[in-house]
């Protein structure tokens, strides 16, 4: 029986998504589960099929809770971001969108770093350095963390990179350069739309090939790893919703989507913005 979802999403004065999926999830052998994803086995070997939870934590899991719908804006935001950055050049993990909640990516080792860049003090660096929050940067900034969650993702330099050979030298120029573009690209798209970036997150990844391994973007680019202000009024339109209790993290997810052109806006608040039937083998 092919796999059935449906999906709608209303908005009144907050939004309410609602998701039904019913298909081969279950039978599939599960890989890893993560805080905010699942990765499966995928159909074809050196695939991995890559599930979206509404699960959202936050201060490294000690808060939690579940948002209807996040995961499926989720998918569809990253679907459209790592398809954009294709187009110019970046490599990247994703094969394709399966259905609302899945994509089909390529198996790789992640390289265990968190690869942070900030364009404005915000979060734990305006804290850690006593910068006011908001405050333009020189120049963008590019941090690593170490992926160890019973660690607290600590902040790493550069040295511990080569020290511990977490990443050869080669690869961290690769990841560097890599990363320096992607900002410089989303910068660009974000400002098209009205929205700063104001920093984000990502991971890379050894994608195995037949001369050896080459580095790809993998995980995730969404308002779940980057932080979104509007231009105009520096309202927040990511995560940090959820981290500070702000309320309507979802609608601001559908909000961003609503801008990339990924979701149709409406005039009737109370009219479905989206309802789709999609079936997978």
């Amino acid at each position: 029986m092919p796999a059935r979802l449906v999906y709608e999403a209303i908005l009144e004065t907050g939004i309410s998504v609602s998701l039904r999926y019913e298909g081969h999830m279950s039978r599939r052998k599960q890989i890893y589960e993560g805080k905010a994803k699942i990765l499966f086995e995928g159909p074809e070997p050196g695939t991995l099929v890559q599930y979206f939870k509404d699960d959202a934590t936050a201060f490294n899991a000690q808060k939690k809770a579940v948002l209807d719908g996040k995961g499926v804006l989720n998918n569809r935001i990253s679907e459209f971001v790592m398809l954009r950055l294709a187009e110019i050049g970046i490599p990247t993990h994703f094969i394709k969108r399966l259905n609302m909640r899945e994509q089909l990516i390529k198996k790789v080792e992640i390289i265990p770093l968190e690869v942070i860049v900030r364009n404005v003090a915000a979060g734990t660096m305006a804290k850690r350095l006593g910068i006011e929050e908001g405050e333009k940067l020189p120049r963008s900034i590019v941090e690593f963390c170490l992926k160890r969650d019973d660690l607290g993702d600590p902040l790493i330099a550069e040295e511990h990179i080569h020290a511990f050979g977490w990443a050869t030298p080669a690869e961290l120029d690769e990841i560097i350069a890599m990363t320096l573009r992607i900002n410089d690209y989303l910068q660009g798209m974000f400002a098209g739309i009205g929205i700063n970036l104001i920093d984000f997150k990502i991971e890379f990844g050894r994608l195995a090939t037949d001369t050896g391994h080459v580095v790809v973007l993998a995980d995730e680019i969404s308002p779940d790893s980057c932080r979104l202000w509007d231009r105009d009024t520096n309202k927040k339109l990511d995560k940090d919703r959820f981290r500070r209790d702000l309320g309507d993290v979802t609608e601001a997810y559908t909000e961003v989507a609503q801008r990339l052109g990924i979701l149709k806006e409406t005039n009737n608040k109370t009219a479905p913005v989206l309802s789709v039937v999609s079936n997978d083998d």
